[in-house]
């Protein structure tokens, strides 16, 4: 990202969003510990985390760039004092590891996003303004669209729940907090992904983004057995509409050759990062790939499943398979 990331060097780079002075930070556990008994991750001062950070490629680079918009486990402390959860609770929304199982991409050539704020906090993976009026003590400006069917399921960019169904905030909000916490997180997050994006295409001639997310292991829908457990893995590409038809089946055949279960698009499609960046008349190719929880986490427990390195290597698998791939063949 020019003027972020600045040269490359042979060691992998890591790119922050700048601290104010004087700020601490209170390191409850190390990033994604895998201690029940420590759930908040960073506990932050007020007002905002730092937005993201950027992994930088220690190969040659490749026209892929992988994003984990959800794994994200820095709380500010004013956000934990307003819920009216426990901060394991609240935890629950995370896409817990997925950044780590993601970890080869920049080994592969690919630089790798992820947000460190919390989903519970600010979802990145919507529309900036999707926001839920019943939320509010004060009246929402005409601009927002409250009527989104993920707002309905109180899961709009400030989420009403997480992700078990509990209601996150003791009390209503003001539009005013919400603006800024778009302005200082979503924003640029979102410049930086478009960056990233901008950057592989004016090198390569096209890029694709794999957009990496997990889902609770049970679940209604096609997607789940009778015993409402979920696949192992569900691609995302919009019913088509959001990259070649060669990116979708090169995922899947690489993820079925390890034996995975995979389904397409049911019961995820992919969000709003899928079908923003996913533009393939313009060589802009998104895929969202969504991991079984249960495969390398206990869920309750929220830690790490002796399978979770199995995982990785496997995603790297997939993730070298879509680097090779030309852009020229995307046509």
């Amino acid at each position: 990202m020019a003027g972020a990331h600045g040269g490359q060097t042979g060691t992998r780079a890591f790119v922050r969003q700048r601290l104010a002075p004087g700020t601490e930070l209170r390191y409850i556990r190390s990033m994604h510990g895998t201690s029940p008994a420590s759930p908040t991750a960073v506990a932050v001062p007020p007002t905002a985390p730092r937005p993201f950070e950027i992994l930088l490629p220690t190969a040659s680079r490749r026209p892929l760039v992988v994003a984990s918009p959800h794994s994200g486990d820095q709380y500010p402390r004013e956000f934990l004092a307003a819920s009216r959860l426990d901060p394991l609770t609240l935890r629950k929304s995370e896409d817990c590891f997925v950044d780590e199982i993601c970890g080869l991409a920049p080994d592969l050539g690919a630089p790798l996003l992820r947000a460190l704020f919390p989903r519970a906090f600010v979802d990145c993976n919507r529309e900036p303004w999707e926001l839920d009026p019943l939320m509010f003590e004060d009246t929402l400006p005409d601009f927002v669209n409250h009527s989104s069917p993920r707002v309905a399921v109180g899961l709009g960019t400030i989420a009403r729940l997480v992700a078990d169904g509990q209601t996150i905030y003791r009390h209503k909000l003001r539009f005013a907090e919400v603006e800024s916490r778009i302005e200082r997180l979503y924003r640029p997050y979102h410049a930086a992904l478009g960056e990233l994006i901008d950057e592989t295409v004016a090198g390569f001639g096209g890029a694709i983004l794999l957009d990496a997310h997990s889902m609770p292991s049970v679940g209604a829908g096609p997607g789940a057995s009778r015993a409402r457990r979920r696949v192992d893995i569900v691609l995302g590409d919009r019913m088509g509409s959001a990259c070649h038809p060669l990116v979708t089946e090169t995922a899947e055949q690489v993820l079925r050759d390890q034996g995975y279960q995979v389904i397409r698009n049911t019961p995820y499609a992919g969000g709003f990062t899928t079908r923003h960046y996913g533009r393939p008349a313009e060589g802009r190719h998104a895929l969202q790939i969504e991991l079984n929880r249960s495969l390398y986490m206990d869920e309750a427990r929220l830690e790490r499943k002796p399978f979770l390195a199995t995982l990785k290597q496997d995603i790297g698998l997939v993730l070298a398979a879509l680097a090779a791939i030309d852009p020229a063949a995307l046509v």
